[in-house]
């Protein structure tokens, strides 16, 4: 079993050799400026380990995990296009720095580079993946379809939610996991099993995003606390919140956030300190914490050597322990 360190090597050689600077200028510039910013390149390490946990060769499953990667910041640019966003890690978004329509297009030809990546696999194997991808790909599209309309919609309920960030988000994190069981030829069972398990993970993983906006550390936050709570956000903590306030609070809650007059600064302090008040904080670590145990229940029932399931366990505590 390869190391967590080692496996990122891996992705980050492969990245460092795509060489995507060329002609014209204006549509490559954008896309190796987002590939550039790495982030957790959290994706494609999943397909790597989930290969070696099952007995695979993780080198050669390289081009496929970076077409994962390549598609889940494909969704990231144009997501920012969307929310109008005006930072993605810490740096200007591709639409605040070369315009909407190089980013629209520029992200077009990330999904286009995505499948070129994703194709370079074992050809008895490629309908597989493929047909995994092409499921993936329609169901992130489907979950943020669902989060613009909720802009909009008045009752949106924590069903409503859960489902959403199952397709936006866990969708693509299960795919990365599948596509390296797929690439091992594992157990068909097994493959169906780390999938189960990359859901619950992925929820988890969205959970904990929804809680760090509210109560994490801005400093290693990489970004602004309270960016949902500006732009009206209907997350988690959010729905829970009017689930449960009553009287004045329910009052001072929609206040908060429906009042355009209020200044930004008040409004994320003044929401927060009622989020604390009906312990939305607890509420939100504890479903964390459900989703994190159904993760490990189902992870712990294939059958995997020691070591392989030590590593798995502490990217998880990476990812769930994580302060940004």
């Amino acid at each position: 079993m390869r190391s967590l360190q080692s496996l990122q090597h891996s992705i980050s050689e492969a990245f460092s050799k795509t060489g995507f600077g060329h002609e014209p200028l204006r549509l490559y510039a954008p896309i190796s400026y987002t590939l550039d910013q790495g982030g957790k390149r959290l994706r494609p390490l999943l397909v790597l380990m989930s290969c070696d946990l099952f007995g695979g060769d993780p080198d050669r499953a390289i081009f496929p995990a970076m077409g994962v990667e390549i598609f889940h910041n494909f969704t990231l640019l144009h997501d920012d296009i969307m929310d109008n966003a005006p930072l993605r890690r810490g740096r200007a978004t591709v639409h605040q720095k070369w315009g909407t329509n190089a980013a629209i297009l520029s992200g077009d030809t990330m999904f286009v580079l995505a499948y070129e990546y994703v194709a370079k696999t074992d050809p008895e194997l490629l309908p597989m993946v493929l047909d995994l991808f092409n499921d993936t790909a329609r169901k992130v599209c489907e979950g943020q379809q669902y989060d613009m309309d909720f802009e909009t919609q008045k009752d949106v309920t924590i069903d409503d939610y859960m489902l959403m960030i199952r397709l936006k988000t866990a969708v693509l994190i299960a795919c990365s996991l599948r596509l390296g069981a797929i690439l091992a030829k594992a157990n068909p069972v097994y493959a169906e099993k780390i999938y189960d398990f990359g859901i619950e993970l992925g929820l988890a993983f969205q959970l904990q995003d929804d809680y760090l906006d509210a109560f994490g550390d801005s400093s290693k936050f990489g970004k602004a606390i309270g960016g949902d709570i500006a732009t009206n956000k209907k997350t988690f903590l959010y729905i829970k919140a009017f689930e449960l306030a009553r009287g004045d609070r329910r009052i001072h809650l929609t206040n908060y956030f429906f009042d355009k007059e209020i200044d930004n600064g008040k409004k994320i302090a003044g929401i927060i300190d009622i989020y604390k008040q009906l312990e939305i904080d607890e509420i939100t670590r504890r479903q964390i914490g459900y989703h994190h145990q159904k993760a490990m229940d189902i992870f712990r029932s294939i059958p995997l050597k020691p070591d392989a399931i030590a590593e798995m366990t502490e990217l998880m505590q990476e990812m769930l322990g994580r302060e940004r």
